[in-house]
């Protein structure tokens, strides 16, 4: 069973979700999620399709109604206010830029459609253009300009309204990969010179895991774990988090007397008898005579096992390992070892929540 989220220290929360649920007819997507947000955070929504992450941002920006609970933004109902009066901005995946609207146009139709004066009007445009590093194609059209580049525009766009949270609908989706990365890194470094609340929506582990201050996982429509990113990594509280949350092995055993048996190596561990499920990430498991020369750890555990096929990654190998047993693991080892049988040692194998 999945735990709640930690709140955060009080008096800095900035925006609360108490208690908010979402059905469709008989369907339920989102089933009482309560989560806290500080500000200037960047909390990423990961999950898989139908997970509820994109529903329960489009209740946040009012696109959708919440069948139950309520959304406070620094204490006032943010779920009584209609889309347009809220103090949000949400980027969309597809950019939604004007095509007939050169970038400078884009950026500013926001505040022409609010009265802004024309002097304020092009100082926060070309304001916000620099921060994106846009401001020499202010006179382009989105036609004439990348996909990055789009995506800095619809960045230009949220930022000139200064919004007090900025939504994020899976931005960086359609980009190809080597970009992809770069605007991860440069979504991070923006939000943290604005100064924004981003809640992000993605899919993506790894984009998860390197951009964000706190990642929720959702499954099925509940919080499955949320904690800091290396943190919900290295200590997945259950089966679904560490499979999810990068490549994970996961090794079953019993416990008796504080000793769990898993076959082909055993594991101190302070539990009840019964049965029991570790994560071992693949990175945890080295070859022995490597591991050897830095001292025991004392999590660390000791197994023989035959290496049966090689992945070349370039600055490492993902190998598959036939154990004791017939049990299969995967490590990733730097440099290569070649087909035949070694000596291994593993350390911080995490035990799951028992169902």
């Amino acid at each position: 069973m999945a735990r709640a989220p930690e709140n955060v220290a009080a008096g800095s929360v900035f925006l609360r979700l108490e208690s908010v649920g979402k059905r469709f007819g008989e369907h339920t997507v989102l089933e009482s999620i309560s989560l806290d947000v500080e500000r200037g955070e960047f909390l990423t929504l990961l999950g898989e399709s139908g997970s509820g992450k994109t529903t329960l941002l489009r209740i946040v920006a009012g696109f959708e109604e919440a069948t139950t609970g309520r959304i406070l933004l620094e204490n006032q109902r943010l779920d009584a206010m209609p889309p347009h009066r809220r103090p949000i901005h949400t980027v969309f995946q597809s950019y939604a830029l004007f095509p007939h609207m050169s970038v400078f146009d884009n950026v500013s139709y926001g505040l022409r459609v609010r009265g802004c004066a024309r002097q304020e009007m092009t100082s926060r445009v070309g304001e916000a253009l620099e921060k994106v590093r846009m401001e020499r194609f202010a006179r382009h059209f989105p036609r004439q300009i990348s996909g990055g580049q789009k995506q800095r525009v619809a960045l230009a766009r949220a930022l000139v309204n200064r919004p007090r949270l900025l939504l994020l609908d899976e931005p960086l989706s359609a980009l190809d990969a080597n970009l992809r990365v770069e605007m991860q890194r440069e979504l991070k470094l923006l939000q943290r010179e604005v100064g924004i609340t981003f809640i992000f929506v993605t899919h993506d582990q790894n984009e998860a895991l390197a951009i964000s201050d706190r990642v929720v996982l959702l499954r099925h429509g509940k919080i499955e774990q949320c904690g800091a990113p290396r943190a919900i990594y290295t200590t997945p509280r259950t089966a679904y988090a560490a499979g999810f949350l990068g490549k994970s092995n996961l090794v079953t055993g019993v416990v008796r007397q504080g000793v769990a048996d898993c076959g082909a190596f055993s594991v101190p561990i302070n539990l009840a008898d019964g049965p029991v499920t570790f994560s071992l990430r693949p990175e945890c498991i080295t070859p022995r005579s490597e591991a050897a020369q830095a001292g025991k750890h004392p999590s660390e555990v000791q197994f023989a096992a035959e290496v049966v096929a090689e992945q070349f990654y370039g600055a490492d190998s993902l190998v598959t390992l036939r154990c004791a047993g017939g049990m299969e693991l995967s490590a990733r080892i730097a440099g290569a070892l070649g087909n035949g049988h070694f000596a291994f040692q593993a350390q911080d194998c995490v035990p799951l929540e028992r169902e």
